[in-house]
């Protein structure tokens, strides 16, 4: 190939562009001014808990199904090979285990903040600890998946780095402050589906000018980019077989069970089976998604074999490479590379709106509302507003921030394992392990995060005075890494002899970041609590712990059963309780069965004040389930 100019943009292009944020601010706009008007902070942060099954799953598909990933997948096939489909094998246990264990313990707690959870299963310190944790996750997070697509935009098509930034950041802020979560949900499935459309269109057009799928196929065959089964146990090694299929449940599990941002969408649905169903939907959505990246990565090696744009000098990062092979495929195809980058928006957009929401939500439940009793449901909603409004300005600064990171993918992913791990290993141990208590937690909490920055920032440290450099293969499961083609080319040239020690450690692959470290928090968290003093069934507020370990440990002698809280499900209690637990026992209509116990057994409530300290508990969390179950009556009417 000849040299090649920097590709710009026509006016058809920009009007696409500018028709994906006319639209998404519309659908925010349409939020603000009709239906309840976002008038509470019910219906602002929760949706009035009124959404079907498919906006909520195609809501969740887009939260993390961002432009990190539209730029990153393909450019990882490209380099690597298929290896990174095999990700694909670990959504199933990602999806199977929140929609089973995950969604019936929040939706039946009636939270708004799944550090609620936090609270009712151990105490405040706890809640206050995990919400701060995801506050820092959430916040850096947003800035790489906001500062991406501006980056590699303003490199191939001299579009405006910071105007895209400012672009996508006020509008998202703008349509998340004015419609709430449901305007947050309905833009996620428009720009869903501009993203399908967009890679689509890629797909279609490269691979008809490569000569059809067929010859994509025997190029990629013949360069060696298809993967076969890698199952090398090592963890050390970037990606395999068990690297994707089993360290990768951890961090779906990060993402799918226990982020707010999830868990918010699982709490908007109807009902619980809807919440369910959601995630079912997701998975062959996930599907597809990470095929059309693993076939854009080899219709773009179809068109370019081992010559990559990056070698020749055309573009400096692999997050460019995929722009610019969009603007060499679509060049004499006016409106299609605005299509593109619509998509890559879009992601970016729905990625960012459910960030600020998200974080609006906790702030207002888990920070202000327990200190702002009294607070009036209209102050309390101009506030959540005022909230997805300055953390939209927060993101703005922290895409500054993310101008001085390292390849986008990986940086985004470490950051999940390194945050997330703990917070996923938080949740585990108060929903598997009766006798964990609050000490437990907390210092299970601050180990599981001191060994995340341990790991991440030893490995920066040590790629950075290592003695070549470029790192080998298996030290590019770094979060901050440059170039990924040059390293593979170095480890072909120069084998590295195996790290040893904390080395080792330092080189793990960034996708057992989450497992290595929510493991930690479990280790730590259980350990602290048998010194301490493990929980007593009495002490543990019902419905908080998943009955598994009474199944599991069924050989134990009954004394010791006993002692470890696993002599009885605590779910089995609903006569008892006001509130609707019966895991142990659920039926395929659980859910209703919830709703009806709860609504007749209202008015022994009301005679019954002079309660226990347990039921004391429940009185808090009662009141808002008994509001929504009339609110799910009046939508099915």
């Amino acid at each position: 190939m000849g040299e090649v100019v920097q590709m710009h943009f026509t006016t058809v292009d920009y009007v696409i562009f500018a028709l994906l944020l006319v639209a998404s601010t519309g659908i925010g706009l349409f939020y603000a001014f009709s239906g309840g008007r976002q008038r509470t902070t019910q219906e602002f942060l929760m949706a009035d808990r009124s959404m079907s099954c498919l906006p909520v799953s195609l809501s969740l598909l887009a939260t993390f199904q961002s432009a990190v990933a539209i730029l990153g997948a393909p450019s990882e096939v490209y380099t690597f090979g298929t290896q990174y489909w095999f990700l694909g094998c670990s959504y199933f246990l990602g999806l199977l285990i929140p929609a089973h264990v995950f969604i019936p313990v929040f939706y039946r707690l009636r939270l708004s903040s799944a550090y609620e959870y936090l609270e009712l299963r151990f105490n405040k310190t706890v809640r206050i600890c995990g919400t701060v944790t995801f506050i820092f996750q959430m916040v850096i997070y947003m800035g790489v998946v906001l500062y991406a697509p501006a980056l590699a935009l303003n490199a191939v098509t001299g579009f405006d780095l910071w105007g895209a930034v400012l672009a996508m950041g006020l509008v998202s802020t703008l349509y998340t402050a004015l419609g709430g979560l449901k305007a947050v949900i309905w833009t996620d499935v428009f720009q869903t589906v501009v993203m399908f459309a967009g890679q689509t269109a890629v797909i279609v057009v490269g691979a008809s000018q490569a000569g059809g799928m067929g010859e994509v196929w025997r190029k990629a065959v013949n360069g060696s980019r298809i993967a076969g089964l890698d199952l090398n146990p090592d963890p050390l090694e970037r990606h395999t077989f068990w690297t994707l299929g089993v360290g990768g449940v951890f961090l779906m599990l990060a993402l799918y069970g226990v982020n707010q941002a999830q868990v918010q969408r699982y709490l908007s649905s109807r009902t619980e089976k809807e919440a369910i169903m959601s995630c079912y939907v997701v998975f062959p959505c996930q599907q597809i998604v990470l095929c059309l990246g693993c076939l854009m990565g080899l219709v773009m090696f179809a068109r370019y074999g081992e010559d990559s744009p990056l070698d020749k000098g055309y573009v400096q990062t692999n997050d460019q490479m995929v722009l610019y092979f969009v603007m060499d495929v679509f060049r004499d195809l006016p409106g299609l590379p605005g299509l593109f980058v619509a998509c890559l928006f879009s992601g970016a957009l729905s990625t960012i709106s459910s960030a600020f929401n998200s974080l609006a939500t906790v702030t207002m439940e888990d920070l202000i509302k327990p200190y702002f009793p009294n607070m009036t449901e209209a102050k309390a909603t101009l506030l959540s507003k005022g909230l997805a409004l300055v953390y939209g300005l927060v993101c703005l600064a922290m895409a500054y921030i993310a101008s001085r990171m390292g390849s986008v993918l990986q940086a985004a992913f470490s950051i999940f394992g390194m945050v997330g791990g703990p917070l996923l290993g938080v949740f585990c141990l108060g929903m598997f392990f009766p006798w964990a208590n609050p000490t437990g937690a907390v210092v299970g909490l601050v180990a599981g995060l001191a060994m995340a920055f341990w790991i991440g920032i030893g490995s920066f440290v040590m790629r950075m005075s290592g003695p070549t450099p470029l790192p080998p293969l298996n030290a590019t499961a770094l979060p901050l890494f440059d170039n990924m083609t040059t390293s593979l080319m170095t480890t072909l040239v120069t084998a590295k002899p195996r790290p040893m020690g904390v080395e080792a450690l330092y080189s793990l692959s960034y996708l057992w970041y989450s497992a290595h470290n929510s493991t930690t928090v479990v280790v730590v968290g259980l350990i602290v609590s048998l010194l301490t003093g493990p929980m007593k069934e009495k002490e543990l507020t019902p419905g908080t712990v998943f009955p598994v370990l009474g199944t599991l440990l069924f050989f134990l002698p009954e004394r010791y059963r006993e002692k470890l809280c696993c002599i009885t499900p605590l779910a089995q209690k609903p006569k008892e309780n006001t509130q609707p637990y019966q895991m142990a026992t659920k039926d395929s209509n659980g859910a209703a069965l919830c709703k009806e116990d709860t609504v007749t057994e209202d008015k022994e409530m009301e005679s019954d004040r002079a309660l226990t300290e347990d039921e004391d508990l429940e009185a808090r969390v009662v009141p808002s389930y008994q509001l929504t179950a009339h609110t799910v009556q009046e939508t099915a009417m």
